[in-house]
């Protein structure tokens, strides 16, 4: 498989009174091409829909720092200019399904003339030919053609959520970044949209980057998955390698806060809370609430040390292994 996202010691810091906001903090992943999926997880405030935005470009106005580099399908695109990366990546080639879709869409305007947008506006195609691709997605994503004339708050949430994935769609983009996208609904919406999004993987090649907080729901989706904390990516393998074999304490203690069908053992919640971000602990950001940290823990930061075939951990408790 080839490489479509490869990106490399990402920095995306906000701009604060108190000091910079580090919540982007020198990530490195990458994503295969045809129908693969990563889903990153870590708790609330991780930097996981801030890892989403400085992929889109997506920034806000106080942005303190942002560097590295991200390459989509060979060609690197922080060094694009505003006005090349809208016509060229946004959309094209690169979509982001927001977290809440509610807060994708304006309320004022039908949903299919939404849609169908992007595809008018750069002349891609009639409004007629437009609608026509709407139409198809929306069948697709399991929604009525009568859906293309309804506001916003006709819908439900879960019919919000299918409409904004059938938007991210309109232009085809190979790589689509879906945030939480089954926040806020029911258990059962839940499971159709995951459904939807297996379905994407299998007949479109779709891409996906999968946000959540929840590692369970993560690996029915992705192939791969990526644990974030405290601004950086501690561990990332295979779903397989993170579910029955996690290697980094913190990932250990995202699953064991699972709760269990089959076994006697209670779930385990993770002692403390996440870092200010403006100032993160000084050696490995997690040593303050790890049962497992030592010395070298809080006075130098781990790299990403290699564990099994593509699978990476940055904990100290690794680096005899790696000698």
């Amino acid at each position: 498989m080839t490489t479509l996202l490869d990106v490399r010691d990402l920095i995306f810091h906000y701009a604060d009174r108190d000091g910079p906001v580090r919540a982007v903090d020198r990530v490195s992943f990458s994503l295969a091409s045809g129908g693969s999926a990563l889903g990153l997880v870590g708790e609330s405030g991780s930097g996981k829909t801030s890892l989403a935005l400085s992929i889109m470009r997506m920034l806000p106005s106080n942005v303190a720092r942002y560097e590295g580099e991200i390459w989509l399908d060979g060609q690197e695109l922080l060094g694009m200019t505003d006005e090349s990366f809208r016509r060229e990546i946004r959309w094209r080639k690169l979509a982001l399904v927001p977290q809440g879709a509610q807060n994708g869409f304006n309320p004022v305007l039908r949903v299919g003339e939404q849609i169908i947008e992007p595809l008018v506006v750069d002349g891609q195609a009639s409004r007629q030919e437009a609608r026509a691709r709407a139409l198809e997605l929306l069948a697709y994503v399991g929604l009525p053609a009568d859906i293309f004339m309804r506001f916003p708050h006709e819908l439900s949430g879960g019919m919000k959520q299918r409409a904004m994935i059938a938007a991210a769609l309109i232009q085809e983009p190979p790589l689509v970044i879906m945030d939480e996208p089954t926040s806020a609904l029911d258990a059962s919406v839940q499971t159709q949209i995951t459904n939807l999004l297996k379905r994407l993987k299998r007949d479109m090649d779709l891409a996906i980057i999968f946000i959540t907080h929840d590692i369970a729901l993560a690996s029915d989706v992705c192939d791969d998955l990526a644990v974030v904390y405290a601004g950086q990516v501690v561990e990332i393998g295979s779903a397989e390698q993170i579910l029955l074999e996690p290697s980094h304490p913190y990932t250990q203690r995202l699953l064991g806060s699972i709760p269990r069908l089959h076994t006697d053992r209670l779930p385990e919640f993770i002692p403390g809370a996440p870092p200010d971000l403006r100032q993160p602990p000084a050696g490995c950001r997690f040593h303050p609430r790890c049962p497992l940290a030592f010395e070298e823990c809080a006075r130098e930061e781990p790299p990403a040390f290699a564990l099994a075939e593509g699978q990476l951990s940055r904990c100290w408790l690794h680096a005899e292994a790696e000698r």
